[in-house]
């Protein structure tokens, strides 16, 4: 169904990518994932030693046991990843983009030594607080504070909407300090930082999902991240994950387009199967249009990330673009398959539900809107 037969242009090291971790969502994922999204569960534990096997954590990074693949192999990664669930493009995305990217880029040898290799390998989960309850696309404005005391820091704040929170071995942590934003390691079980899983959820349920609670909580001199002091540290780990997003949204638009066709192909009315009609066939091409075009975004940002000129704008832009058509695609799915479009019989209405928070998440598409205005105008719109 890819008219435009874009995978043709990949490398044989890229499809061979795309086929194994294809292979290993339809084994691992596919037969269970309507049941953990219904039942508000993800079992990371048992499938980060999977993923890191395969060489998908961290994939993009090299040493520290990390696989070293170009950008492009780990969009096609995310893609397949995606086509399964959010959550799971979630998980390996803040695993590797976020909390492994920050020790990787920032960290110290020793932090690198200690962390990286474990992460690369499944047997350390990692998480990134950044957002916080008030504090989401403004995190210049952050209140959780470090402070120094004697030869050690003191943390106190709180952080939302963290995935990985509860389950993270350790944490990534953005803090304010008196020298500007500076990132921290937190370990798990540290002495006054708890994790607080958000239930309730109706989008990206197969996710671990929490809230991050500091409170006097004390880390050594050599916890925090030599590497970087300011918003660029975690903002440029932030444009790490949203490239991976940028091809993530083709899988999941993708799977809801081919539940669609499978469906219009067999489901009848009036005496012929409704993928017969025109009004069903408009659809369809639409929605084979819009994959194709964001395949097309995807695959060239990947072209880009790896000749090394790739700019935040355009991953604002592949972000933007790609996340709205894949939500569109998965709302013209869903009206194809009628009722049972909002069964978990069917994978539709949830990529629809989860990809309603991908829209919001790492950046926000009226944030990325500003991203892109300001790249056309040279006039930033954030504050009045």
């Amino acid at each position: 169904m890819d008219v435009l037969r874009l995978d043709n242009r990949l490398t044989d090291e890229e499809r061979m990518i795309r086929d194994t971790v294809r292979a290993v969502v339809a084994e691992k994922v596919l037969p269970h994932v309507a049941d953990w999204f219904e039942a508000g569960t993800f079992p990371a534990r048992e499938l980060a030693p999977e993923l890191g096997k395969l060489g998908l954590l961290g994939m993009h990074l090299k040493g520290y046991g990390c696989a070293g693949m170009s950008a492009v192999a780990y969009g096609v990664a995310c893609r397949e990843l995606e086509a399964g669930d959010s959550g799971l493009r979630s998980f390996v995305s803040v695993q590797g983009s976020l909390a492994m990217a920050a020790i990787h880029k920032y960290g110290s040898q020793e932090q690198k030594q200690q962390w990286l290799p474990k992460m690369a390998a499944g047997e350390a989960i990692g998480c990134f607080g950044l957002t916080e309850p008030d504090r989401g696309s403004d995190p210049g404005d952050m209140r959780t504070h470090a402070r120094r005391d004697g030869a050690d820091w003191v943390l106190n704040g709180t952080k939302m909407w963290i995935t990985n929170g509860s389950v993270a071995d350790v944490a990534v942590v953005w803090a304010r300090t008196d020298e500007g934003i500076r990132g921290f390691l937190v370990p798990a079980g540290t002495p006054g930082f708890t994790a607080r899983d958000i239930h309730r959820k109706l989008s990206l349920r197969a996710s671990v999902t929490s809230e991050l609670v500091l409170e006097d909580v004390r880390l050594p001199a050599d916890a925090v991240l030599p590497g970087v002091t300011g918003l660029k540290g975690p903002l440029s780990c932030l444009s790490e994950a949203r490239y991976g997003i940028v091809w993530g949204a083709v899988g999941a638009g993708r799977a809801c387009y081919e539940a669609a066709v499978a469906y219009a192909k067999t489901r009848e009315q009036f005496g012929r199967p409704i993928g017969a009609f025109q009004l069903t066939q408009e659809k369809l091409a639409w929605m084979e249009i819009a994959l194709g075009q964001a395949g097309l975004t995807a695959l060239h940002l990947g072209r880009l990330k790896d000749e090394g000129s790739l700019t935040p704008q355009q991953v604002s832009f592949g972000k933007m673009a790609n996340v709205r058509a894949a939500l569109d695609v998965a709302r013209q799915a869903r009206t194809i398959l009628g009722a049972n479009g909002i069964t978990l019989e069917y994978p539709v209405i949830r990529h629809m539900n989860n990809l309603e928070s991908v829209l919001t998440y790492e950046g926000t598409q009226e944030v990325h809107t500003l991203v892109l205005g300001q790249a056309i105008t040279g006039i930033s719109a954030y504050r009045g």
